[in-house]
């Protein structure tokens, strides 16, 4: 799959590499909700799952905001580390909510950060992006 932009295969690559971490982060922290979903029915060991699902959605973010500093780097698209960097914050506070059990705000700043993570994912995949 070749991404063609004007600032070179370098900045190319940069992107096509945040798009796939922000595909992988899209779809674990769409699992989330589900593993959550399926806790509260009754079944108590998708808590388990759920707080891997949590580990897994966190490391992805950070990933995802080293591949965006990147192509800032490479061709000064400030937007994907700003939204990358709020993402990352926003899933250091649900973590922590979840840890402690606050489901007021575990749950509302979960949707918040699903759906910013679904947008930013499809605004990235946008041709006029890799121009």
């Amino acid at each position: 799959m070749e991404v063609s932009t004007s600032a070179g295969p370098v900045a190319s690559k940069a992107l096509l590499a945040l798009r796939l971490v922000a595909t992988a982060h899209a779809v674990a922290i769409f699992g989330q909700p589900v593993f959550a979903g399926v806790f509260l029915s009754g079944d108590y060991d998708m808590l388990r799952l759920h707080a891997t699902g949590a580990d897994v959605v966190f490391y992805l973010a950070l990933v995802q905001l080293v591949a965006a500093m990147v192509l800032w780097w490479r061709r000064g698209v400030r937007w994907p580390s700003a939204v990358a960097l709020l993402i990352v914050l926003g899933e250091t506070g649900q973590y922590s909510a979840g840890l402690s059990g606050d489901l007021e705000l575990h749950i509302p700043l979960g949707v918040a950060l699903v759906a910013l993570t679904i947008v930013s994912l499809f605004v990235l995949w946008r041709p006029e992006v890799a121009r």
